[in-house]
């Protein structure tokens, strides 16, 4: 089936007379493209549910799998508030990913599972032709390294993402051009809970920062203090971190020069806003044939 492609340009036509900028459109047939298969595992958590929402309401792609230890046999559509999409959730990730590949579309598998689980299921979803997003904060460098050459090995995309929010990655862009212009610095974020502190957001923020030929917070390198917070690296960055029931989840970065203070905050309320990053996501990563560590590659 044939869809239409029309596009829009301004040609400027020379005239003696006149000199005027006409608008033309060209327009060819072109094989219509299918929808992309998105398989969400983990699809019962929070995170889950925001993205079967997300994945439905967006361009160009679809819901073809849940996966999830919890909530099996129930449609994923009622379980989001929404309407039933007669797709039950099932625990059994290869059998999902082989219905799907028997129809030999394009499909993406969207982890949100944990570390331990992630090397496995990236390997499964290469072995049935499918790419993957992963997001997985606390994934562990060496697994990352050991799916780059497996991936390269297969020349199948993958993308790990340690963050999916844009605003985060805006953050550290900001955070890195600031570093060359101060000599002081301090992050300080807060969490609703205290599960794995310092956050995959200060960590990422220190390994940028990291290498860069400058040395933070020289008057400060040796203190013992507790209070003053964890020294991450080794270019003297320091990290606090404050949890309380109800903080929403907050990072700020804090440098400072001679009569000066420059922050950079950003504060993330709901897991909505995390969808518009994980969509740009699954449309990037169908094109690859490598693995990319990081969404701001595509910013």
């Amino acid at each position: 089936m044939a869809a239409l492609s029309c596009q829009f340009h301004s040609t400027l036509y020379r005239e003696r007379l006149y000199g005027k900028t006409r608008p033309s459109i060209s327009c060819s047939a072109q094989p219509s493209q299918s929808n992309i298969k998105v398989v969400i595992n983990g699809a019962a958590k929070e995170i889950g549910r925001a993205a079967v929402i997300a994945v439905t309401k967006a361009r160009g792609m679809e819901v073809a799998g849940a996966v999830d230890s919890h909530f099996v046999g129930e449609d994923i559509g009622k379980l989001c508030d929404m309407e039933p999409l007669e797709i039950p959730i099932i625990s059994d990730l290869t059998m999902v990913l082989g219905s799907i590949s028997q129809a030999k579309e394009t499909g993406v598998v969207v982890d949100f599972t944990d570390p331990s689980a992630v090397y496995d299921n990236v390997k499964q979803a290469i072995a049935f032709g499918m790419r993957s997003v992963v997001y997985v904060p606390q994934i562990k460098l060496d697994t990352v390294t050991a799916l780059s050459a497996f991936c390269e090995k297969a020349s199948t995309g993958c993308l790990v993402a340690p963050t999916l929010s844009i605003g985060s990655i805006l953050l550290q862009q900001a955070a890195i051009s600031a570093s060359f212009h101060y000599n002081n610095v301090e992050i300080v974020e807060s969490r609703a809970n205290a599960r794995d502190l310092p956050s995959a957001d200060a960590v990422q923020i220190v390994n940028n920062l990291s290498n860069l030929g400058q040395m933070y917070n020289r008057e400060d390198l040796d203190t013992d203090v507790t209070a003053r917070g964890q020294v991450l690296g080794e270019d003297g960055v320091r990290v606090h971190s404050m949890v309380l029931p109800g903080l929403p989840s907050s990072t700020t970065v804090y440098f400072s020069g001679p009569g000066e203070i420059y922050s950079i905050k950003h504060d993330i309320t709901e897991v909505q806003c995390l969808m518009p990053g994980l969509i740009l996501a699954i449309r990037k990563v169908v094109r690859l044939k490598n693995l990319i560590y990081g969404l701001e590659k595509f910013l």
